[in-house]
């Protein structure tokens, strides 16, 4: 394979230079504004910081993204404080903004937020959607990926300092973090053809083969847009309009994807599955 572009290793940071909010995006920022003051009032001195990650971090957020944070509490989230930050949730889910249904994130504590430990991994999570609601959820070690995004150009809102937070993570724990998901989540698509007729799945799909081939080469995340230009100049010659196609086909999620186009993208998660064989390692022991 070629070597790393550059430009995939670098990342911005959305806040505006003395600016009152958060990112560039005034529609966003209403949502976050309501969120957070809301946030704040429920788990009053529980509230240890609130982040952004996923595509505002890494720089490729657009209007097909959703909004990814991470909120890092004293304590673990159960009970009374679960069920109210539910009830917020859904109170925001109706808000009169397209963004009030993108908002994905989580709600972890301080010592669970800084390795993965077994022993603390279920917390409080919502996935985007219109009939999502916040719930309980695995966060297995393939959250590693949310660690390093957070730490290496997470947003902070308000808190310490996402280094302060969260220890260093390996190349090799990405590795070890996308070959798990990969082998679990491209399995079921394999098993289950149907989940990738839509082309908003579709699409995602062909754009986290891509990013997951980058990361399992150079133990580092990168944005889907330079993960994809990476993927079209060094893969095979064949996936490329796939890859192209992909980035017309996240702006219309609603539609059919095309049959060719999922036939394709079943192929690439079996070149992906062979390609990751040689980055299989043992579990890390922490």
């Amino acid at each position: 394979m070629k070597s790393q572009d550059n430009c995939c290793g670098s990342s911005y940071n959305l806040f505006m230079n003395n600016a009152p909010y958060p990112t560039p995006y005034p529609d966003v920022n209403v949502v976050l504004l309501e969120l957070l003051p809301a946030v704040q009032s429920i788990l009053g001195s529980h509230f240890i910081g609130m982040y952004l990650d996923g595509s505002l971090a890494t720089g490729d957020f657009d209007e097909a993204s959703d909004i990814d944070f991470v909120v890092v509490t004293d304590k673990e989230i159960s009970g009374a404080l679960f069920e109210s930050l539910q009830a917020m949730h859904d109170r925001i889910g109706i808000m009169d903004s397209p963004w009030a249904i993108q908002l994905e994130g989580s709600y972890i504590s301080q010592q669970a937020l800084r390795r993965y430990d077994p022993a603390y991994a279920l917390h409080p999570n919502i996935e985007r959607g219109s009939n999502e609601r916040l719930k309980m959820e695995l966060h297995d070690h393939t959250w590693d990926v949310h660690r390093y995004v957070l730490r290496e150009s997470g947003i902070t809102l308000i808190g310490p300092s996402p280094q302060t937070l969260i220890d260093p993570v390996a190349p090799d724990d990405l590795r070890r973090a996308m070959f798990a998901a990969l082998q679990e989540w491209a399995m079921q698509i394999l098993d289950e053809p149907t989940q990738i007729d839509g082309w908003g799945y579709q699409t995602y799909s062909v754009l986290s083969l891509c990013r997951i081939l980058y990361t399992l080469q150079y133990g580092t995340i990168v944005s889907k847009p330079c993960a994809a230009r990476w993927a079209q100049e060094t893969l095979e010659k064949t996936w490329e309009p796939l890859i192209e196609r992909a980035w017309v086909g996240r702006h219309n999620p609603g539609l059919k994807a095309p049959a060719d186009d999922v036939t394709a993208t079943l192929d690439l998660i079996r070149y992906t599955l062979e390609y990751s064989q040689k980055f299989k390692m043992p579990a890390n022991k922490r």
